[in-house]
């Protein structure tokens, strides 16, 4: 169940702040989360919340998304089609590293005595900043000022300032600036290895055993204070450059010494300090990456950027900075007065997507972003259902270039559904670079659901921004290539006039594998089916040349239409008369049930303790299975369905991963589980930042970041997109705010216009803030319409709307009951049980 609705965070230490993360006081027992925490990131580019001084941390990483180095995976057994080539994300040469010396003696804050000390993380600026008074081994007094940016605008360009000013005596002082190779640096990189021992869990990145970054380049300019390495992946192939460039503001006599190895580039400022006048060190950092380019041709990219950035002055790009993300909180901010700890949290799950997604550009949304190696930096099916949403309706740009990573990958799926011995095309479960690199294919290959999950992005983002002509010159290969994978993967069978039915695939819950009909996979490949046959014919019509290229890139059949058409319709939907729901698949009630309340919870997650053979011998749930397909095709059941539906699940869903929470938070507000909605909202909300499941350290969960803002909009605040109904209006809003909040504000970009919606006890107001109208997107609006508990409401320009709430459906009190000893098909009793031993 979800934790209790309570503020978790020790509010001494992280005090309230609606628009920063503080840290009031140093604290060694959870540094691998506070530096997650605190990472500064901008999709491309992301630097962990590590200290500068680089000798206190837990995992200290630089990560560019996409930047990986290869493995082959070795199978116990091997078998036709398994997966081959592994894929890790890279620990990306540390620029972070400014390391100080007072009287030679080292500033190290495990063993520093700190007078003062605060770590800030500015959500409107993008803006690290940390300020300390420490206490020399001698009396001295020092006062160091540090700040970090990763800049959203300059996709390439991180920028660290270090100012010390000795505050009571004079004394020598050293700042060493440093770029170093910590994946292969002999000392640092087994300390790191030993802190982050992955043992037996999945959800962290595989470990290397042999050098990584082979040294290519490395210098140290003289006409300058600018130091640049340069490194290939061994087996990948990939390159990296980084170049790091010095300014020193003081009043003080100083010198700069300069030095470069293979692994290690260094500038060391060593200055005659006096009190009072301060050492200001401006640091600007450029990385750059790709997949084959030479790193000599990348450092003179790097070159470029610093040269820029230098011309135009590093005050103008902190400007843009703050300015890009006072546009982004126009756009996406959601408001809840009067809950200033409930603010803060939401404002740093949204900015955390925004950290990971704003400039991946031509990449993926890596599960942990670019703040941590968890999951091996591997793109999943997060991206489509978790993070999708946000982007599509606050930054449809984001989603845009989202949607053209996944169209990219699209003859890399052709391939894998051939060796699979299947048409269309299958997207891997989790990969880098296209090819699937999951090595255990019953809860990884088996999730053909990812499929339909980028077709059901695909169609909310053409829905939301109308860019047909995205789909009709690209995109709608993807429909095409999904849905005939489908349409192949499944089987007809004479029964009830004829049913189509899916075997041998894995759903979500991961708790459950390889399994016959699948509620949600059946349910999400209809309207993938659906969406295709329509996005097809829609094209024939609009445009009947881009319908000709579109036919001569896919070799499309008409009766291949038809055959989308007849599977959609005569779908295998799992359900069960007896007990009045639908089984998560064909077999399902046939299991054991599992009896959570009598597992210890250190027995918890159960993957971590329990073979998979014991686990899938149970009615237990890894995340919501049933239920999220409840809220993606909501339309599709009945409000009676929807209750008893997520009655029987919500008491055997374990809630291990960090999806399941924020969608049985949005079902139990609509079904009128209110204080459980709350509940399970709150429990989401602080998934890192109070580390439920303790393993924050390797990174944000972002999907559960996403997942936050759906919540929100769709849990509370109500929203729907019904864009796949043949009639009736496309978005809907039936709100269900929590007893506890007075108000709930939140905004949407639809067809170029945003709304504001707010939600109130009694009232609903909507009211277009902005309409940014792009050239290459069609029929946009200049108007917005809606579905409000049945009403349509219209919303104009410069004419705020007003439509009273007079109820919010059903309030139900407490939570569903455990269902032990109700369950099976036939009506039989099942006892309640869990594994011997426990």
């Amino acid at each position: 169940m979800p934790p209790p609705a309570t503020d978790p965070l020790d509010r001494t230490r992280f005090p309230v702040d609606e628009w920063r993360l503080t840290e009031t006081r140093f604290d060694s027992r959870d540094l691998g989360v506070t530096e997650t925490l605190f990472s500064v990131g901008n999709g491309y580019l992301g630097l962990r919340g590590n200290y500068e001084e680089s000798r206190d941390f837990a995992t200290n990483g630089t990560f560019v998304n996409g930047f990986h180095e290869t493995w082959s995976i070795k199978h116990a057994e091997e078998a036709f089609g398994f997966a081959r080539v592994g894929q890790t994300i890279v620990n990306a040469p540390d620029a972070k590293i400014l390391r100080l010396y007072v009287d030679d003696e080292p500033l190290q804050l495990s063993t520093a005595d700190l007078e003062e000390y605060e770590r800030s993380l500015d959500m409107r600026t993008g803006v690290l900043t940390r300020s300390l008074i420490w206490r020399t081994p001698s009396g001295k007094r020092v006062k160091v000022v540090s700040t970090r940016m990763v800049s959203f605008t300059q996709r390439h360009l991180a920028v660290l300032t270090f100012e010390v000013t000795l505050l009571d005596a004079p004394a020598p002082l050293t700042i060493s600036s440093q770029l170093l190779n910590r994946q292969d640096s002999d000392s640092e990189y087994e300390l790191l290895s030993a802190l982050v021992d992955t043992g037996m869990d999945p959800r962290k990145a595989a470990q290397f055993s042999h050098r990584v970054l082979v040294p290519v380049v490395h210098a140290d300019h003289e006409d300058s204070h600018r130091l640049a390495l340069g490194f290939r992946c061994a087996e990948s192939g990939m390159t990296i450059a980084v170049t790091a460039d010095h300014h020193v503001e003081t009043e003080n006599d100083y010198s700069v010494r300069r030095e470069s190895s293979e692994d290690l580039a260094k500038a060391s400022i060593r200055v005659q300090a006096e009190p009072g006048v301060p050492v200001r060190l401006t640091k600007l950092v450029s990385y750059h990456t790709a997949r084959a380019v030479p790193p000599r041709e990348l450092l003179d990219r790097c070159d470029r950027t610093l040269d820029r950035v230098t011309e135009e002055g590093v005050a103008e790009h902190v400007a843009d900075q703050a300015a890009y993300l006072a546009d982004f909180w126009a756009r996406a901010d959601v408001e809840i007065p009067g809950q200033p700890e409930v603010q803060q949290a939401v404002r740093w799950n949204l900015f955390s997507i925004m950290q990971a997604a704003a400039r991946a550009d031509g990449a993926g949304i890596p599960a942990k972003g670019v703040t941590g190696s968890g999951y091996g930096g591997h793109y999943f099916w997060d991206t489509e259902i978790y993070v999708m949403p946000f982007l599509t309706y606050t930054s449809p740009w984001a989603a845009r270039n989202a949607l053209r990573f996944r169209h990219s990958l699209l003859n890399d799926a052709r391939r894998r559904a051939r060796e699979l011995t299947q048409k269309g095309a299958l997207f891997p479960w989790r990969t880098i670079n296209g090819e699937e690199a999951s090595a255990y294919y019953a809860a990884g290959t088996a999730q053909y659901h990812i499929d339909a999950d980028v077709a059901y992005a695909l169609s909310q983002y053409v829905g939301a921004t109308g860019d047909l002509d995205f789909l009709h010159r690209q995109a709608v290969d993807i429909f095409v290539e999904t849905a005939r994978l489908w349409a192949d993967l499944g089987f007809w069978r004479e029964e009830n006039g004829g049913a189509f039915h899916i075997h041998g695939v894995t759903g979500p819950d991961e708790y459950t594998t390889v399994v016959n009909d699948n509620l949600f996979t059946n349910v999400m490949a209809r309207f993938n089916l659906r969406r295709a046959a329509r996005a097809v014919r829609e094209l024939g019509e609009a445009d009947p040349e881009a319908y000709d290229a579109m036919v001569r890139r896919t070799g499309l059949l008409d009766l291949e239409v038809e055959e989308w058409e007849r599977a959609s319709e005569a779908m295998a939907i799992p359900f069960d008369e007896h007990l009045g729901i639908h089984p998560q698949d064909s077999h399902f009630l046939e299991r054991e049930m599992w009896d959570l309340g009598r597992t210890p919870l250190e027995k918890r997650p159960l993957l971590l303790h329990y073979h998979p053979l014991v686990i899938y011998r149970f009615q237990v749930l890894k995340q919501a299975d049933v239920v999220l397909a409840l809220y993606l095709q909501g339309e599709e059941f009945t409000t009676e369905q929807k209750k008893a539906d997520f009655d029987y699940y919500d008491p055997i869903t374990t809630g291990d991963s960090t999806l399941s929470g924020v969608v049985q938070s949005i079902i139990a507000a609509e079904v009128g589980y209110h204080d459980l909605a709350l509940r399970y909202f709150l429990g989401s909300l602080y998934v890192d930042l109070a580390d439920r499941h303790a393993n924050a350290a390797d990174g944000v969960h972002v999907a559960s970041t996403g997942g936050v803002w759906s919540a929100l909009v769709g849990g509370f605040g109500g929203f729907r997109d019904l864009g796949t109904v043949a009639d009736g209006e496309q978005w809907c809003l039936d709100p269900r705010l929590p007893d506890a909040w007075e108000s709930l504000t939140y905004r949407l970009t639809l067809r170029g216009v945003r709304v504001k919606v707010q939600v109130e006890r009694d009232q609903l107001c909507l009211e277009i803030e902005d309409a940014e109208h792009d050239g290459d997107v069609a029929d946009l609006a200049t108007e917005v319409s809606f579905d409000v508990r049945g009403e349509r409401v219209v919303v104009r320009p410069g004419q705020p709307t007003l439509v009273p709430l007079e109820h919010q459906g059903p309030r139900l009190t407490g939570e569903p009951a455990n269902p032990a000893g109700t369950r099976r098909a036939d009506g039989t009793l099942i006892a309640a049980t869990v594994p011997s031993g426990d």
